[in-house]
């Protein structure tokens, strides 16, 4: 049975950029009925991007309920004429957050975008503001002027200016804006990367030297002396990569996240062979797998469809957690693919690259676009 909701959503920063926050309501369109919040405090960020997010959890909040239609109600002119297509998207930083709105409302059949005066909004803005207040530096009450999100001017806002210090040039790169950086581990070793054979989406465990490489690359991360002062440890579903990513989260003091995105490619019928016997049951294709990434194993899927989900896995990570630190802990294709997009090359990074077990990686993804490969198969930890 098809049911629509409507979701409201609002954010706000003090200062612009400044201390920010989000919320977010869903309601039953008939009674009004909230049938569900969410609210957040984002760190330092700007009007626009809260605003964004403030749409997103109130997206993920609807699907959450089974919904298969909405109708977001939202005070921000921008975001409303740019994800109604009129307005095109310019700001780097919100270009990212308006693709996994995208993503988020292809899940519907369908999404209309409302703007709606600010004092139709009350309760997102309530939501923005105790998000906002309750990450304030010591809890304590600000005035009502700067804690209202209505005390914004009333013509529609221009995207956000990057504070000065963001504007500057990164290196002699010319990225700009605070990155994103990535630590891409690889998990330890299994029964089946002992014998060399595929291993994609069959679902299995560490060895015993898989958990000492795991608990090695943890103790490795967690003493780097640039991780910031917010890290979240983002992981592949499958138990191999979820066992090696509990032992990095334990490390930080974190909890684990799981994107379905980020599992390894899926092998087909070559799953659990090894190299020769795969080519053996299948010459042909097997030549033809190794020198063109469209090629499909059987039953499997392609390193060009990998690519693009990993793209979409990235896209993700960085609206959530953009300009903080991310350890994504994935397997041998969904970060070779990180790299890939990184560097901005072909597939045949794909055939040329070699990733260790238990190996790590960083990127810095940039809001203008730009990228900086860091390091690559690092296996210091490990000796």
């Amino acid at each position: 049975m098809s049911r629509t909701v409507i979701v409201e959503a609002d954010g706000g920063s003090r200062g612009n950029p400044g201390p920010a926050g989000y919320g977010a309501v869903v309601r039953d369109p008939d009674s009004g009925d909230v049938l569900a919040e969410r609210q957040e405090g984002l760190g330092v960020t700007t009007n626009n991007v809260a605003e964004y997010r403030g749409l997103i959890a109130g997206l993920e909040a609807a699907a959450e309920l089974g919904a298969s239609a909405v109708e977001a109600r939202l005070d921000s002119k921008l975001v409303v004429e740019q994800m109604s297509g009129r307005w095109k998207i310019k700001n780097a930083m919100l270009q990212p957050l308006a693709l996994r709105v995208r993503e988020l409302a292809s899940q519907f059949d369908r999404v209309t975008y409302t703007w709606v005066p600010r004092a139709h909004n009350a309760h997102a803005d309530r939501l923005a503001n105790e998000a906002m207040d309750t990450q304030a530096d010591g809890g304590g009450q600000t005035s009502a002027a700067a804690r209202s999100t209505e005390a914004r001017a009333d013509q529609p806002r221009e995207e956000a200016r990057e504070p000065v210090q963001q504007r500057l040039p990164t290196r002699w790169t010319g990225a700009q804006g605070t990155p994103t950086r990535m630590l891409l581990l690889r998990h330890g070793q299994t029964p089946l990367s002992v014998d060399r054979r595929y291993s994609g989406l069959g679902d299995v465990t560490l060895t015993e030297l898989g958990v000492r490489q795991a608990e090695a690359a943890a103790k490795r991360i967690a003493a780097l002396e640039d991780l910031g002062e917010s890290v979240h440890v983002v992981s592949s579903p499958l138990m191999r990569a979820t066992q090696t990513a509990q032992r990095v989260a334990d490390a930080l003091g974190v909890r684990v996240e799981t994107h379905r995105e980020l599992r390894e490619a899926d092998f087909g019928e070559w799953e659990g062979l090894t190299f020769a016997e795969a080519a053996q049951r299948d010459p042909e294709l097997h030549r033809r797998w190794l020198r063109n990434a469209s090629v499909r194993p059987p039953g499997g899927e392609s390193f060009d469809e990998v690519y693009r989900r990993v793209r979409r896995a990235c896209s993700d990570v960085i609206a959530r957690y953009g300009g903080e630190t991310v350890v994504i802990v994935s397997h041998v294709t969904p970060i070779k693919s990180l790299l890939r997009y990184a560097l901005d090359v072909g597939p045949s990074l794909l055939y040329r690259l070699h990733l260790d077990l238990a190996s790590l990686s960083i990127a810095d993804f940039y809001p203008d676009g730009n990228a900086s490969v860091r390091l690559i198969n690092d296996t210091s930890h490990l000796s």
